[in-house]
């Protein structure tokens, strides 16, 4: 704020002319340039600083009004140039107000001395029994929190983290609250002890308590109609509208929620969506979407993930209470009205469908689906490897990154193929191919942990897991040598297919979005226990080195892994042997490609029709389909798979 000095006697008396008053003149405090006649039925308190009124600022539709104060009571605030405030119920308390700041129709804006503005928050995330507490920050990125939550086993990790909020927390305590430049704030119930960022906007708010509203001009954040919150942190560009009711909660960037949403102790990461429903202690990480009335998450750790319609999990044992949590890992779905009993681990990009109150674990069968029958848990391995599902997913995802703000926190690995899931797709091709050979011919299905799976299912999904990995691999190894390869200079392309500096050559890890070898996860770890990692935009950045490393990490997982399957590593392969790769990874990902695009047909075939063209025959039905829905051929996403075929011989 430019230089500011008592109000003059002149100016007080224009004042007073218009119904303003004070506690004390001598303590408001003006600039140069200050116009006494754009302030009006205004009361001041304490020490209260007036920057310049000369401008005019945009209102909702688009109007531009001139700047001015009126008809409020401002206590100890400090107030930059060109705002708009008016009509203020209550009063505006120990606030600091950005230039070009409107503030209209609200009841009460306040902060208490010493706030923390919702830094320093438990929120008891994942298991509501406690013991995987996060403490919430403004700047917490999906990778601390998830070393926060999931990793207990290392106290020192654990409790050095603890320190670093607190410390963060320290920092952020204020005895006065801040609303950015360019904010808009109307008609709006109660804001207490909230920092609100430059550009954001509050419109509608009923309540506001004991938190952070980050916003940037490029990335404006939206709290709208209806709203409480208490005790939370809301990132960047997100949205947060319509009645939703947060309580301990963080807001990621790009984050939507509407429709009556209610969450408590919960972290919704990047990219997320809730509407209608409800989640208690759940850990959302990227893309995480619930959009249905009567859908409750709780108590688990989610990313990618899709609830169907009425989604419901329990996590009571009936006895102790709620000490049960559950593991649903990437890109993972359920179908409308499915139930899980926690505790419950499932693998990267399942199905889950039905009613299932057993408890299971299949975190290491990948791709599958999981049905009801007759009240067990059945288990089909590796079937949504070939639905037009999961392709659709995996490249709609980073299409579909709303984060503008200048520093994206999360780090996101898109990947549906990856040392993560493909890891599981080998030991998934072991695990199957022994219980086949283990399994008596005359067994119909087999019990293995806690699903049922039929016993030729077995044989089948070893052989698509079998298949989905080398197929990853070859491709990994072919576009690793196509520079090379083009030169059909033998030397050179052996040496591009060398293993290279990566460290990922040992099993991987989702850490909140983040594909990880575990040697870099366990060596960020360690850097947090002797404090080489001392606050967090150090650990951020140590993710984000190790999201850099990615590409030369999956590579040495790459060669490792091909040099057990075939006992050569890919440096030793000619040009010959890259030649026969190249036919089978053509013949493998043709007939993978043929499958999704039979999946797809399905949507076009003609019991998806019924419902279409209310009057006439078949052909008034299938034109009617063709015009909504388009037909098979010139569906783009169908399109884009044939364009992918290629000529197998």
């Amino acid at each position: 704020m430019t230089t500011s000095s008592p109000i003059g006697a002149a100016a007080i008396e224009s004042l007073t002319l218009q119904g303003c008053s004070a506690g004390d003149w001598a303590s408001v405090l003006v600039t140069s340039d200050f116009d006494p006649q754009r302030v009006h039925n205004t009361r001041f308190d304490g020490t209260v600083h007036l920057g310049a009124l000369t401008g005019k600022v945009r209102v909702a539709g688009g109007i531009d009004v001139d700047c001015g104060i009126r008809d409020v009571h401002l206590i100890d605030c400090e107030i930059a140039e060109n705002v708009l405030i008016s009509r203020v119920g209550g009063h505006i308390a120990r606030t600091r107000i950005g230039a070009g700041a409107v503030i209209t129709d609200v009841g009460t804006i306040a902060t208490h001395v010493g706030a923390t503005f919702g830094n320093g928050v438990e929120a008891e995330t994942i298991n509501e029994g406690g013991g995987r507490e996060i403490e919430l920050f403004a700047e917490i990125s999906s990778q601390f929190a998830y070393l926060m939550a999931m990793h207990r086993h290392r106290a020192d990790v654990t409790e050095r983290l603890q320190a670093m909020v607190a410390d963060y927390t320290a920092t952020a305590k204020a005895d006065m609250g801040r609303i950015g430049a360019g904010a808009r704030i109307s008609h709006v119930g109660e804001i207490i002890d909230v920092e609100i960022g430059p550009a954001a906007q509050v419109v509608g708010a009923a309540r506001l308590h004991n938190g952070t509203i980050l916003s940037e001009a490029d990335a404006a954040t939206l709290v709208g109609a209806g709203v409480m919150a208490e005790d939370f942190i809301i990132a960047e560009g997100a949205e947060v509208v319509d009645g939703v009711v947060l309580h301990s909660c963080f807001v990621g960037q790009g984050t939507k929620m509407g429709k009556q949403f209610s969450a408590e102790n919960s972290l919704f990461f990047a990219n997320c969506e809730g509407f209608h429903g409800e989640a208690c202690s759940i850990f959302a990480g990227p893309y995480t979407v619930t959009h249905h009335k009567s859908t409750l998450l709780i108590a688990g750790i989610y990313s990618f993930y899709n609830a169907g319609s009425g989604t419901n999990q329990s996590n009571h044992m009936y006895k102790l209470g709620p000490v049960h949590q559950g593991v649903i890992q990437r890109g993972t779905k359920n179908g409308s009205f499915s139930y899980m009993r926690w505790p419950t681990v499932v693998g990267p990009f399942c199905v889950i469908i039905g009613k299932h109150l057993n408890n299971f674990d299949i975190g290491d069968l990948p791709f599958s689906y999981v049905t009801e029958e007759e009240g067990d848990s059945l288990l089909t391995p590796a079937m949504n490897m070939f639905t037009v599902g999961t392709m659709r997913d995996g490249e709609k995802w980073p299409t579909r990154d709303r984060r503008s703000a200048t520093t994206k926190r999360d780090q996101i690995c898109f990947d549906v193929y990856s040392p993560y899931t493909v890891g599981k797709m080998v030991r998934a091709e072991a695990a199957l191919t022994a219980l086949y050979d283990e399994t008596d011919r005359a067994v119909e299905q087999i019990r293995y942990k806690g699903v049922l799976v039929k016993r030729l299912m077995l044989r089948k999904g070893a052989r698509n897991y079998r298949d989905g990995v080398d197929v990853y691999l070859q491709g990994k190894i072919l576009a690793r040598a196509a520079a090379a390869r083009a030169t059909a200079d033998e030397a050179k392309t052996r040496t591009s297919l060398a293993a290279g500096d990566g460290v990922g050559n040992g099993d991987w890890s989702d850490v909140g979005g983040q594909l990880i070898p575990l040697a870099r996860l366990r060596q960020i770890e360690d850097d947090i226990a002797v404090g080489k990692l001392a606050n967090p935009a150090q650990v951020d950045a140590a993710f984000a080195d190790a999201a850099a490393a990615y590409a030369e990490d999956e590579w040495a997982w790459v060669c490792r892994v091909f040099e057990q399957r075939t006992g050569q590593p890919p440096e030793a392969l000619s040009l010959a042997d890259l030649d026969k790769i190249q036919a089978s990874c053509t013949k493998m990902s043709n007939s993978t490609i043929k499958k999704i695009l039979a999946d797809a047909e399905k949507e076009f075939d003609p019991i998806a029709r019924y419902g279409y063209g209310a009057e006439g025959g078949d052909a008034a039905r299938d034109a009617d389909f063709a015009s909504v829905r388009g037909t098979f051929a010139d569906n783009s996403f169908v399109q884009q798979m044939q364009d992918r075929l290629q000529d197998d011989g």
